[in-house]
């Protein structure tokens, strides 16, 4: 017997029972979807997570203050008031692999505009801060090494506090209070959005860091020291410049453990893309499940056709079929059903993923390779759990399969 002859047989037993054979190909179509969706999300959350970390900022290194210990008790990162404007002075003098350097002095305030009021984050940085943390004007412009040397009562707006006190109109040159201190609006951010932690990254105002510093705050204290590595390649020669020189200015021998922290993007990509990676595989191998599910229904089910066909293959082999000629056609059988199954379950996969991803805000990737790899398994699925009974089936004695009733 020919192949073709072997598919035609194959798809004419498997159409003759249409519902038996739908239902037998459930669990494979079910698993297959599942997986194709999990991990087309999954991929599209990784790359969502990615490129918003990058929008960050270029080659980002955040040094935060470290943590105070009172009676062995730690108070965790950033309750140990360390960093100050010499530290960023030496270096934005001294680190050679620093392209740019700028503090961070966080207030929170009311912030009043006329009738309208609103509660946000306040941050005073220096005029490098948007090429460090990528930040683009809509309106207006960025305040100048001249508002930054005379203290400057100046301000650039987020779109969610334009929203909230000018209701979408241009505020630039407009006066707004920040607690009770005055503020001329000079300039309004390009929109950034929600960050996948579901924090609003348009509700931020920028101000001067010495307005922030001596106005606003305690006249010593940096919270955050943000700086922009030369490339990517020199982020770890940075790191270990930023180190070694705060080291130093804060009078750590060697022995002692620093009293600061120092993060880069590529310590936040990896510890977030870990997280949804580790999940989605966690997710993939319960519907894994699933697919090993739907082989054992392959199986069960060709069993129970040997059995229904057993008249049928004694009278092939008495006609001169062998015994590899019936295993072969129970094994294309089973690869069919199981074929069918992945293939819709592809299908299925991809839209559910789409639909999902739609509804979720969600980027979704579609990876070929995964589609290629999760046909050639359930191709191999059906092989396996096709075998048993398709040797079986090739094994009967001719004589008494043409007596079985």
């Amino acid at each position: 017997m020919k192949l073709r002859k072997f598919v035609i047989s194959a798809l004419r037993n498997i159409t003759r029972n249409r519902m038996r054979s739908l239902l037998t190909m459930l669990g494979i179509i079910i698993g297959l979807a599942s997986v194709i969706a999990l991990v087309a999300l999954g991929k599209g959350s990784q790359a969502d997570i990615e490129s918003e970390i990058s929008s960050l900022g270029t080659n980002l290194i955040m040094v935060k203050p470290g943590s105070t210990k009172t009676h062995g008790v730690r108070g965790g990162a950033g309750t140990k008031s360390c960093l100050t404007m010499d530290d960023v002075t030496t270096l934005a003098k001294s680190a050679q692999n620093i392209q740019y350097v700028s503090p961070l002095i966080r207030v929170s305030s009311q912030i009043i505009a006329g009738n309208a009021n609103w509660n946000s984050s306040i941050e005073g940085v220096d005029t490098t801060y948007p090429m460090i943390r990528n930040y683009e004007l809509a309106q207006g412009s960025f305040f100048s090494r001249r508002d930054i040397k005379v203290k400057a009562k100046v301000a650039v707006l987020g779109q969610t506090i334009v929203d909230e006190l000018f209701f979408g109109q241009n505020p630039v040159g407009s006066r707004i209070r920040i607690g009770n201190i005055p503020f001329k609006v000079i300039g309004v951010l390009a929109e950034k959005g929600q960050s996948s932690m579901g924090n609003d990254q348009d509700d931020i105002v920028f101000v001067p860091f010495t307005t922030a510093l001596y106005r606003m705050s305690d006249g010593e204290t940096v919270h955050d020291i943000m700086a922009s590595a030369t490339s990517e390649s020199a982020m770890d020669q940075a790191k270990a410049e930023i180190t070694s020189i705060l080291r130093e200015n804060h009078g750590i021998t060697i022995g002692n453990d620093d009293d600061f922290e120092i993060r880069d993007q590529a310590e936040i990509v990896s510890m977030a893309t870990q997280v949804t990676g580790t999940l989605t595989m966690l997710l993939s191998a319960v519907a894994c499940v699933s697919l090993l599910v739907g082989g054992i229904g392959i199986m069960n089910i060709m069993l129970v056709s040997v059995t229904e066909r057993t008249r049928e293959i004694g009278i092939l082999i008495a006609i001169g079929a062998r015994s590899s000629d019936i295993l072969i056609q129970f094994l294309i059988e089973a690869v069919i059903l199981s074929l069918s199954g992945g293939i819709i379950g592809v299908l299925t996969g991809i839209g559910i993923a789409f639909g999902l991803g739609k509804a979720m805000g969600t980027q979704v990737i579609v990876e070929p390779s995964m589609i290629i790899i999760s046909v050639g398994f359930t191709a191999a699925v059906g092989i396996f759990f096709g075998y048993y009974p398709a040797k079986k089936a090739s094994a009967l004695n001719p004589i008494e399969a043409m007596r079985y009733e």
